[in-house]
């Protein structure tokens, strides 16, 4: 288990909003996204401060829609946090086989794709080929962020976690689509931001499927204490690398960093 940083940039800036109150903004009102925390530093700052602390192979999300004027702010908050960390870091948010090269240029180790690769609420077979001629299996990463269905299923979201696909989170689908790129990150959308607990049966079930396949895969949402890092810890036998946002005192909450980075070591060597 490690603790993977992040840099959300929603409008230029560096936030933490809650992920489930977030739309694209054309045609809706400006700040509609239920914000946690607006950052006074830029990108920059904390990827350079990911990098003194030896923390890798955390992400970037550019929150905005690629539709939207300020998906252009973000890109240049983004580009700046690719140089200050030159590989140490994954990007996305409105990439697409077109554009992903030229963030593997910049310093990306990594991009992550969702809704490129997700299309009528189904997966787009087709543009994940496309996908992997562009950027290669060992560059991507696939971002199945879920939300529960009444059936207690967990399912694929996408355009900013709103739209379900009918695409869930199971054994099967997760060996195959672990074939088609190097990492998952998964977002528990329902609790994301909400820093109310993390949602312990999706962390189980991921845990256990880790436990035959070895594959590596980022939990994000909920984390708000320590014993939430220790419990994901328990739920997976310390095979899900963690993704803590808006608890971290960087971020305006109440958990410190470096102590987190250590919790997960020190539950890492037990």
């Amino acid at each position: 288990m490690q603790i993977r940083p992040c840099i959300d940039i929603h409008n230029g800036k560096v936030k933490q909003i809650v992920g489930s109150t977030l739309r694209d903004q054309q045609g809706a009102r400006e700040g509609m996204a239920r914000e946690n925390f607006v950052a006074d530093k830029d990108a920059a700052y904390y990827a350079s401060l990911y990098k003194e602390m030896g923390l890798c192979g955390g992400h970037i999300i550019l929150l905005n829609s690629a539709r939207e004027e300020a998906y252009q702010a973000d890109l240049a908050q983004a580009r700046a946090a690719l140089s200050a960390y030159q590989g140490g870091m994954q990007i996305g948010g409105g990439i697409t086989a077109e554009s992903a090269p030229s963030f593997l240029d910049l310093g990306a180790s990594h991009v992550i794709v969702t809704s490129y690769v997700f299309r009528d609420g189904k997966l787009d077979e087709d543009a994940l080929k496309k996908m992997l001629r562009a950027v290669g299996r060992r560059r991507l990463v696939l971002d199945l962020s879920c939300r529960r269905r009444a059936d207690g299923s967990y399912a694929v979201v996408t355009d900013r976690w709103q739209k379900f696909t009918s695409y869930t989170i199971c054994d099967e689908n997760l060996d195959r689509l672990s074939e088609q790129c190097d990492e998952f990150l998964i977002h528990a959308a329902d609790v994301e931001g909400k820093r109310a607990g993390v949602e312990q049966e999706l962390v189980r079930m991921i845990g256990a499927w880790q436990k035959k396949s070895g594959f590596p895969v980022t939990y994000a949402g909920g984390v708000h204490t320590y014993a939430d890092l220790a419990l994901i810890g328990d739920l997976s036998q310390g095979r899900t690398d963690v993704t803590v946002g808006s608890a971290l005192s960087l971020f305006g909450g109440a958990l410190d960093l470096a102590v987190l980075q250590q919790k997960a070591e020190e539950w890492h060597a037990r």
